[in-house]
């Protein structure tokens, strides 16, 4: 069994990209008949509310935990909040996009943006190209899979999450 501690040095970090939230589902519940616990598994989708849900549903962790962007989540909400107060200035639209739905989300897009994804992969060593691309995968409604694991386990996890679906499996160094 996989069953392994999460401790603090580096280690890798298998991806999946997922079409569907429940092919991601899928994935993590053949992780966890692997042996992988909650804590090694992390989920990243389009907002960090749908990201907690589908963490809740699949026994694993919101991919907060994975992008590490607390400093640049704070930083994009701030932005969020510039943002939205422009769009008080704006002619027609000012008041409803400030006023509305659209308003709480500033924030979030703003910190996705200001700390992406895409930046806290590219220091784990994955190609720009490549994490951008995920990234906005991810922005488009896809669901990143991220499986904190040890040397040993690699292999296995990179078939697991292939066999559930992945259409894009890589491996980073997690720092």
């Amino acid at each position: 069994m996989l069953h392994r501690k999460m401790i603090d040095m580096s280690h890798p970090l298998v991806l999946g990209l997922f079409s569907t939230p429940s092919m991601a589902a899928d994935a993590a519940g053949a992780l966890h008949a692997l042996g992988m616990r909650r804590e090694s598994i992390s989920v990243v989708a389009h907002t960090h509310a749908d990201a907690q849900a589908l963490a809740d549903r699949m026994d694993a962790t919101a991919g907060v935990d994975l992008e590490d962007s607390r400093p640049a989540a704070r930083l994009g909400e701030l932005g969020g909040k510039v943002l939205a107060t422009v769009a008080l200035v704006m002619p027609g639209i000012g008041p409803i996009v400030a006023a509305g739905p659209l308003a709480a989300e500033l924030g979030e897009i703003a910190g996705h943006v200001a700390g992406s994804l895409a930046s806290a992969l590219t220091s784990a060593g994955l190609e720009h190209e490549r994490a951008e691309a995920l990234q906005g995968a991810v922005a488009r409604g896809a669901v990143l899979v991220g499986v904190h694991v040890s040397e040993a386990d690699v292999v296995r996890v990179r078939e697991t999450l292939s066999a559930a679906g992945a259409t894009e499996i890589e491996m980073v160094t997690w720092p």
